[in-house]
């Protein structure tokens, strides 16, 4: 059904997304989100939002219990608690053919957060604030109306698309490694409800060394809309059926 639905979809709205910095866009229900490298290896923090509700949102942590820590084409991204159902699913991935190398990296994972300035200021004492935790901040407050301190409660954990990231085998501590992302590399999403995505373009670029830098080569992202047309065969998956008149 969405490869069928994917070969006839047309362009309907794209944004890009500054190097640094972060940007919104709506995808309606029905339609595909695809989030393309333009110019670089550069990795990109998501956000993913109920249109409509803001409180229901991408859970990473429940994504990853059920596909695992990196996510690719035919996997589902899961929004949070009580509605439970899938918000997206991953219709294509250019960088399908990476797998998990040698050292257990792979791409588009659900383990890392985001880079933050608490963070930062935390282990080096830093006051950096283009962190993928602030550009998100920054977007979504301009994008709903929200004060900065009312749209930061709603940042979340994210896809770090492009990025590239495993444990290491012997200690199982989280590590980073250079993008294998080039130019013409795209993730393609199918909004399964109506979508408000927020996307940073991560101030580490490729994420080779660091996260949070001004010197590290960083380059924009895209984010393009493409509209199938009907799909009758489709339905809107209901919030998750669980009756909450049993108790939580």
């Amino acid at each position: 059904m969405y490869e069928t639905a994917r070969g006839r979809a047309t362009p309907v709205a794209e944004i890009t997304v500054a190097p640094r910095d972060a940007a919104s866009i709506r995808v309606p229900a029905g339609q595909f989100l695809r989030i393309h490298s333009v110019e670089g290896p550069q990795v990109g923090d998501l956000n993913l939002f109920n249109a409509d509700d803001l409180s229901e949102r991408f859970y990473s942590g429940k994504t990853r219990a059920l596909h695992g820590t990196h996510i690719t084409t035919g996997d589902q991204m899961w929004s949070s608690f009580p509605n439970l159902r899938p918000m997206a699913t991953l219709t294509h991935d250019t960088l399908g053919w990476y797998g998990m190398d040698a050292f257990g990296g792979s791409v588009h994972d659900v383990i890392g957060t985001r880079c933050d300035p608490y963070t930062g200021n935390l282990l080096q004492g830093s006051q950096y604030h283009h962190c993928c935790h602030s550009n998100l901040t920054r977007a979504l407050s301009r994008e709903s109306g929200l004060t900065m301190c009312e749209a930061e409660a709603h940042v979340h954990d994210v896809l770090n698309v492009f990025m590239c990231t495993g444990f290491t085998r012997d200690t199982g501590q989280y590590f980073m490694k250079a993008s294998p992302v080039r130019p013409g590399d795209y993730l393609e999403l199918f909004a399964e409800i109506d979508l408000l995505a927020v996307l940073s373009a991560c101030p580490g670029g490729d994420c080779s060394a660091e996260h949070s830098s001004d010197v590290a080569a960083c380059y924009p992202l895209r984010m393009e809309v493409l509209d199938p047309g009907p799909m009758p065969e489709w339905s809107q998956p209901p919030v998750n059926g669980y009756d909450r008149s049993h108790g939580v």
